[in-house]
């Protein structure tokens, strides 16, 4: 069923509540590392201010334990999120309370408030209804764009949206339109490639792709439980032993579905995961002892990369090695860029997963993607075919 969306919603002139994913990275000194996901809110933001509301946005930050840590504070995302939009942003001293309650009485129209870390209080991770229903008593409307949290049941996601008209904001409605379309109606021929560190926080998303997709890339660390599944040696690279079973039953379950498995035939090892560590490329597909794979090989490389020009629509969540250290990132870089050319082709290129963004950007070509998910583990579990409770909160059109 669709959801009702900001444009559906009766805002003009109204005091609107946004839950956005602001939980940026910091640096020791508090300063704002990456601002992607605050720029990902703004058409949102810009929006609301455009139809005469006082916006009041809230979000987590980090993982606080139920109570202030001064270093989690959201002031540095107050103070760019101003920049950005050329306006003064309020920055309130908690999220609820008489003191908050007073500021968002007093938001005129055209005014922004953030409020600050929802996570200083027990309640938001717990969904505490006494707090959801403070949250909710701030404002007229209410409207997820947090992507990123939709996973979770708490206050400001399955919550909120009890008590007041509810809608997805553009970036959830993009999520979510991006990622139904892989799942309902891909383009043909589909290609899932799938790396990390884990296979078994990936298993339930392999299993619900594989009735779906033409073709599989395995890489990363991962690869190296299937390759053992196959009875192939990994020397001393990292295994899942209690999932080399389920590896095998899925390389199984691909077969029977039709569905072409690419696993590495090649490799970069080294002796160690660091970047002094000796390291060589090896020719054949199993990893002598003493060495530990840390990426795909050259001729690995050639392959994965032909699948995904020759693809229409192409998944991506994990990368092919160690890619934050230059040496082991040849892998990563190179699938990176062969998707970014399929793209420019025509493609539709779907970038989902903490590490596989931070790949697209480290190699400057997140222009070069349809899609970039914001939310990791919510993208696996929607892609899992779970429901996700932050999306089920909100009201059917």
């Amino acid at each position: 069923m669709e959801k009702l969306s900001i444009s559906d919603l009766e805002i003009e002139g109204r005091k609107v509540l946004i839950r956005c994913d602001f939980n940026v990275p910091l640096d020791e000194r508090g300063r704002i590392i990456d601002d992607t996901r605050i720029k990902a809110a703004l058409p949102t933001i810009r929006y609301a201010l455009g139809r005469d509301c006082a916006v009041i946005l809230m979000s987590h930050l980090g993982r606080p334990k139920d109570k202030v840590e001064p270093k989690l504070s959201l002031k540095p995302v107050a103070s760019r999120l101003g920049e950005l939009l050329n306006l003064n942003v309020a920055m309130a001293p908690d999220c609820i309370g008489p003191g908050v309650e007073k500021m968002a009485r007093e938001l005129k129209r055209g005014e922004v408030l953030l409020l600050e870390n929802l996570r200083f209080h027990s309640g938001e991770e717990a969904n505490d209804e006494k707090f959801a229903r403070q949250l909710a008593s701030l404002a007229d409307v209410f409207v997820q764009d947090a992507f990123g949290t939709v996973h979770r049941a708490h206050a400001s996601t399955a919550g909120v949206p009890r008590y007041l008209p509810s809608g997805a904001g553009f970036l959830l409605q993009k999520e979510i339109k991006y990622l139904k379309q892989a799942l309902e109606d891909p383009e043909k021929p589909f290609l899932a490639i799938l790396g990390g560190a884990k296979i078994s926080t990936k298993i339930g998303v392999i299993k619900n792709l594989l009735p779906k997709v033409d073709s599989l890339i395995l890489g990363g660390a991962m690869a190296y439980t299937f390759l053992r599944a196959e009875e192939i040696s990994t020397g001393s690279s990292m295994v899942e032993e209690g999932e080399i079973a389920t590896a095998g039953e899925i390389l199984k379950q691909a077969s029977r579905e039709e569905v072409t498995v690419l696993l590495p035939l090649d490799h970069v090892v080294a002796k160690r995961a660091s970047e002094d560590a000796e390291s060589k490329e090896i020719s054949e597909v199993s990893i002598p002892e003493g060495w530990v794979g840390v990426d795909i090989g050259s001729f690995s490389i050639k392959r994965f990369s032909s699948a995904v020009k020759s693809s229409r629509t192409i998944l991506w969540n994990g990368p092919m090695g160690i890619f934050e250290i230059d040496k082991f990132s040849k892998g990563t870089k190179a699938i990176a860029q062969a998707i970014a050319e399929a793209t420019k082709k025509g493609s539709v290129s779907i970038v989902g997963g903490g590490d596989s963004v931070a790949a697209v950007t480290k190699f400057g070509l997140e222009d070069n993607m349809s899609h970039i998910s914001t939310g990791g583990g919510a993208a696996l579990e929607f892609l899992e075919g779970k429901e996700l409770p932050g999306i089920a909160a909100l009201k059917d059109k």
